[in-house]
């Protein structure tokens, strides 16, 4: 008997290349999303509507369910509540095994704010009796070019620290991998990051070089950093998690370069300067 795999977000990037990745292999995955006519139609896949802190709807979703890949909700100041509620439903429900895209660094202390909530959600499913993989994907590199301002600067309180920015593609096809085999990556964490770890200063110098004009770093002071970004009118949260990206790179916590995407695939990562070069062929 076919085992039943769930998957999450797959209105975005990582689910819904995860659900056409396993859809390709005739695995029929069950697609679960916030709003159902958004999600991708594909080969003998059903689309069942639940969001993360509907626990009726999470459970109704996920009843015959195997295998789970959790991808992390959007940001929001309720996210770690509405992530264990949706760990205790698929707990009463049955699933036996989660894959959770966690961060780099996820700890109770970790600079980057919301690598915290991370870290209490793989708590949450350690203390939940299901099985679990988690991938702590690095920094994407898709989102590298956003980082740069109209005027072609990055700004940041980042110093000279150094960010293993990894693709998400690369993070999809791990997360598939894991999905299709899940008894090999049991009670398992992989730390997800691209094949270098790079300085702002550098990562500035390659787009300079792809995009044809000119990209600079300018390395902010926390009160620059934070008067910089009060013109979006963010909350307080979610401006600290944005500057709180740059101190995280600055304390070393993103530098680290893992070779576990090519352990679980057997070739290596993409880089920025490949990335960018197929973003722009």
């Amino acid at each position: 008997m076919t085992t039943q795999i769930a998957v999450t977000g797959v209105t975005g990037a990582i689910g819904g290349q995860v659900a056409r990745r396993l859809a390709g292999a005739g695995l029929a995955p069950r697609l679960i999303a916030r709003t159902p006519a958004r999600a991708p139609r594909l080969a003998g896949a059903t689309v069942h509507e639940a969001s993360y802190g509907d626990r009726a709807a999470s459970l109704a979703a996920l009843g015959g369910v195997e295998t789970l890949l959790m991808v992390s909700a959007a940001e929001d100041e309720h996210r770690l509540e509405q992530h264990r509620a949706f760990v205790d439903a698929a707990a009463e429900a049955g699933v036996r095994h989660v894959v959770y895209t966690s961060f780099a660094g996820a700890a109770p202390d970790a600079t980057f704010t919301l690598a915290r909530d991370h870290h209490a959600t793989e708590e949450r499913i350690r203390d939940s009796g299901m099985r679990w993989t988690f991938l702590r994907d690095a920094f994407y590199l898709d989102f590298i070019s956003a980082l740069v301002g109209d005027d072609g600067v990055i700004r940041g309180p980042a110093g000279d620290g150094r960010v293993a920015a990894v693709t998400r593609a690369d993070v999809a096809e791990v997360a598939a991998a894991v999905l299709r085999d899940p008894e090999a990556h049991r009670d398992v964490t992989y730390d997800l990051t691209g094949p270098e770890a790079l300085s702002l200063a550098e990562v500035a110098a390659t787009l300079t070089a792809h995009d044809g004009r000119p990209v600079t770093y300018r390395d902010e002071t926390l009160a620059e950093a934070y008067a910089s970004r009060e013109r979006w009118g963010a909350p307080r949260w979610q401006v600290d998690a944005w500057v709180s990206t740059y101190t995280a790179m600055a304390a070393g916590e993103m530098a680290h370069v893992s070779g576990d995407v090519e352990r679980v695939l057997g070739r290596a990562p993409m880089g920025l300067d490949a990335f960018l070069a197929a973003s722009t062929g």
